[in-house]
């Protein structure tokens, strides 16, 4: 399999947002989708080409919590202490389940890469 369909979407798509987020300073933002609010960021990594938050949805998915890869950030603002991704509620809800085991792993990566990736069911162009 290629890597740039999967591996795509953990780099930043706007390179600005590689310096415009801190791990610390993020954590506790609200995520809000292209239809609406998703819930809050839990955990964050911004490693080169292995970027991603963690999302704790809330009530809305049951408590569950989803991988986004840093790929599908569009904005940040720090003074609403919000984060923008490009992706529609469905296309989230329908993501691959979060296991934070195998967050490391090359497999499950691929997994959750290929969605969000070119030709992946939650792919969606800026």
């Amino acid at each position: 399999m290629p890597q740039t369909l999967t591996y795509d979407v953990w780099m930043y798509r706007d390179p600005t947002l590689a310096t415009n987020l801190n791990k610390q300073r993020v954590v506790g933002y609200e995520v809000e989708s292209i239809d609406g609010s998703i819930g809050k960021i839990d955990d964050a990594s911004f490693e080169t080409d292995t970027g991603h938050i963690v999302v704790d949805t809330g009530p809305w998915i049951f408590g569950k919590k989803v991988l986004l890869p840093v790929g599908v950030l569009r904005n940040v603002d720090h003074e609403n202490e919000k984060v923008f991704v490009n992706r529609t509620k469905d296309e989230i809800k329908n993501s691959p389940e979060f296991d934070d085991t195998l967050l490391h792993e090359e497999g499950y990566r691929t997994k959750v890469g290929s969605y969000y990736g070119q030709g992946g069911s939650g792919y969606r162009d800026f």
